[in-house]
């Protein structure tokens, strides 16, 4: 309709008077104006899910190899969960590489970033160079935190709504520990801080969490069966022994207790236990938390091997090592676990 409407004005400019002229420039800026008008305001719902992610960061200049992911997630596998607490919508670039370390490892599962700080109802996420880069992994979707529907229909639903416990001291990092189990045993799947660098594909360690050092637990990774009896021993846990004022109470002293009273043990060994495992430290916690700064050191490649043989991801312990510079590039062995676990992260890292 429009090429032959312009044809015939095109023949009257030829032929007639020159303000014709006006006419044919007025008709096509008028149908630019309502095509762009109508793009601007069409029904949401059409143009993709709620908090899609923005595309400002060209796909293939930061991730130059084809990613290895193909087709949909797959409905069987379960998702892989992580979750930030607090309100902040800046991801640092150690959650970018953990998000985008797991988004490459398991390409046929979801993997679900949920953030306290994103409201419910926009139609976008918030423009940051992470949201962007994130965007060019067709797994990775990022969806806001309702703690109160989270918690609903769990013992730890009464425990949420209590008014005093957001004053205590370790108030995000409890209700991080809160998440976890509860995701776990609403949903099953994976669960992992996002100060871990995954290596390796975890969806064969099931029903599993891994030994921190001597004696203790951690729940920072989680992989369970939803509603898996030892999940709701955490929650009944959570709730019946609370202290919110002691450090790691809910955390891995939490996970720990269960897991004792689970094997009927005194300490904790590497072990599988009523289909719960144990993993060694090497598995997810190579580096011990007190030689967090080993990560900051230059190691050879042959070195770098020999420490992850037998590791599935690696814990950063970025409450101790946040503060730390780190030089990019280098050998040291958290650039290394950059560099070839989460490359779009780190090619945006040595720009910057």
């Amino acid at each position: 309709m429009m090429p032959s409407c312009l044809l015939k004005l095109t023949r009257v400019v030829l032929s007639h008077k020159p303000w014709a002229l006006f006419i044919v420039i007025f008709v096509f800026v008028s149908f630019a104006y309502v095509k762009l008008y109508s793009g601007i305001w069409e029904d949401p719902k059409s143009r993709g899910p709620l908090y899609s992610l923005s595309a400002e960061i060209s796909c293939a200049h930061y991730v130059p190899s084809p990613l290895d992911i193909a087709g949909e997630p797959s409905p069987s596998t379960g998702n892989v969960f992580f979750v930030e607490t607090s309100e902040q919508t800046t991801p640092s670039y150690l959650f970018s590489c953990s998000v985008e370390s797991a988004a490459r490892t398991h390409p046929m599962s979801r993997v679900v970033v949920l953030m306290k700080g994103l409201a419910k109802g926009n139609t976008s996420l918030p423009k940051h160079w992470a949201f962007s880069l994130l965007s060019c992994f067709p797994n990775v979707e990022i969806r806001p935190l309702d703690l109160t529907e989270l918690f609903s229909g769990t013992p730890l639903a009464q425990w949420y709504l209590h008014p005093q416990r957001h004053w205590e001291p370790h108030f995000l990092h409890v209700l991080s520990d809160a998440c976890r189990i509860v995701l776990m045993w609403k949903f099953g799947g994976i669960y992992l801080d996002t100060d871990f660098i995954v290596l390796k594909n975890l969806q064969n360690l099931t029903n599993a969490l891994g030994i921190q050092d001597d004696d203790v637990l951690n729940g920072a990774f989680l992989s369970f069966k939803p509603k898996h009896e030892f999940m709701e021993l955490c929650m009944q846990d959570f709730v019946e022994n609370y202290n919110g004022w002691v450090w790691g109470h809910q955390g891995p002293e939490l996970v720990t207790r269960v897991f004792k009273k689970w094997c009927s043990l005194q300490t904790i060994k590497s072990m599988s236990c009523k289909g719960v495992s144990a993993l060694a430290p090497e598995a997810v916690y190579p580096i011990p938390w007190q030689d967090w700064k080993k990560l900051f050191e230059a190691v050879s490649a042959l070195e770098l091997h020999k420490l992850l043989k037998n590791t599935y991801a690696v814990h950063i312990w970025n409450k101790l090592s946040h503060g730390t510079k780190l030089e990019i590039p280098s050998q040291a062995l958290l650039a290394q676990l950059y560099s070839q676990f989460c490359p779009a992260t780190y090619a945006k890292m040595k720009q910057d």
